[in-house]
């Protein structure tokens, strides 16, 4: 049996803990968070054994310690796990940036017993009410050993890491951060800018905001992130991050260019090669974007249209994810939209609802 702490239980770290639990329910798990309800609740949904002070020498019995909390709370934390951590115990964190928290492991002479970890997976809501064991599913989870750690000791946590469900990619703490600078930090800056953008434009009467097509709703939707974290991951990977905006910055002048010289060949070639990247990514469909399984459908604006869609996929046991009415339909065919957690989901669903003679489109 394994003993696995957590410093932190917010959207991440409540997620590994709910995953282990799934996964492994012999294994021991403490945690410690600065809000104590959280505590209380992961002990009351069984999710956790034991609750922790912040600096607990319990800690010392665990065979992996996930560094959860914000990074410069885990960095203070390296010192005290190095003191207190038993032989063989691999202290990890889960940081959007690595190469800042690997500058103190190697300051504190800790490269034999850590290794970074970011799992690419999130949400736009954060704590640990959101948390859950199918967050990391299918997610790659970017592991950055200390040089100095056995090749074994790494083995055993990418073991770890596949048996929740997510799976493991080696990379330097270097690699990481150049990557992720391109696509996970760079998307949000742009998010960010696009909403204020728009608010800036809008009149009065917020007609931009009443009218926000599904486009618009999809590429913002990251924008509703933790100001607080994001923050803190700018000024964390800030020579990644201004590398890929100057490299962003430049690509924009030359569509803007193409616009106002009437370009028409830049401009579809624009438009054609990003849509063939971007659908490739679907293909693979095991990445930080996910592919969504989602249906469209027709259906009369009155009292109960919805319900009964969903009942008839809920009395054939077709899971919902998620439901609602397009206000938009600018670039999408029916006016509900259902989305599903995996695509043979979508596929019954589909074929059900056709069979009822429900006009269906897929996406």
């Amino acid at each position: 049996m394994k003993t696995i702490g957590f410093i932190g239980l917010g959207l991440i770290g409540g997620s590994i803990a709910r995953a282990i639990r799934k996964f492994h329910p012999d294994y021991h798990l403490l945690a410690f968070d600065q809000n104590r309800e959280t505590l209380a609740a992961a002990v009351s949904s069984n999710i956790i054994d034991g609750v922790c002070e912040e600096k607990d020498p319990r800690f010392g019995s665990c065979d992996y310690v996930f560094l959860c909390a914000p990074v410069e709370f885990n960095i203070k934390y390296l010192a005290f796990l190095k003191e207190n951590r038993q032989p063989g115990c691999i202290i990890t964190d889960v940081g959007s940036v690595k190469g800042i928290i690997h500058e103190q492991v190697d300051a504190l002479g800790m490269n034999h017993c850590f290794i970074g970890g970011h799992p690419m997976a999130g949400s736009e809501k954060s704590g640990f009410p959101y948390s859950s064991d199918r967050l990391l599913e299918n997610a790659y989870y970017i592991l950055t050993p200390g040089g100095e750690l056995p090749l074994d000791r790494l083995t055993d946590f990418t073991e770890l890491v596949s048996s929740i469900g997510a799976i493991p990619m080696v990379l330097t703490a270097d690699e990481h951060d150049f990557i992720t600078a391109g696509v996970s930090h760079l998307p949000h800056i742009i998010a960010s800018a696009l909403v204020n953008l728009v608010k800036s434009l809008d009149n009065e009467a917020g007609y931009m905001k009443t009218i926000a097509a599904g486009g618009f709703r999809d590429i913002t939707r990251i924008a509703s992130s933790s100001p607080v974290m994001w923050q803190q991951i700018c000024l964390e990977n800030q020579s990644n991050i201004s590398n890929v905006l100057d490299d962003y910055i430049r690509m924009l002048i030359q569509i803007r260019c193409a616009v106002d010289n009437h370009d028409p060949d830049y401009i579809y070639q624009m438009f054609a090669s990003s849509r063939d990247y971007r659908d490739s990514i679907d293909v693979a469909d095991n990445g930080a974007i996910k592919k969504a399984y989602v249906l469209y459908l027709d259906i009369a604006d009155e009292a109960g249209a919805i319900a009964t869609s969903a009942t008839i996929l809920a009395m054939e046991k077709i899971s919902i994810k998620n439901i609602g009415i397009i206000h938009n339909r600018e670039f999408e065919e029916g006016v509900l939209k259902i989305e599903f957690y995996d695509e043979e989901a979508m596929n019954q669903g589909a074929a059900l609802l056709r069979k009822r003679n429900y006009i269906v489109y897929e996406r």
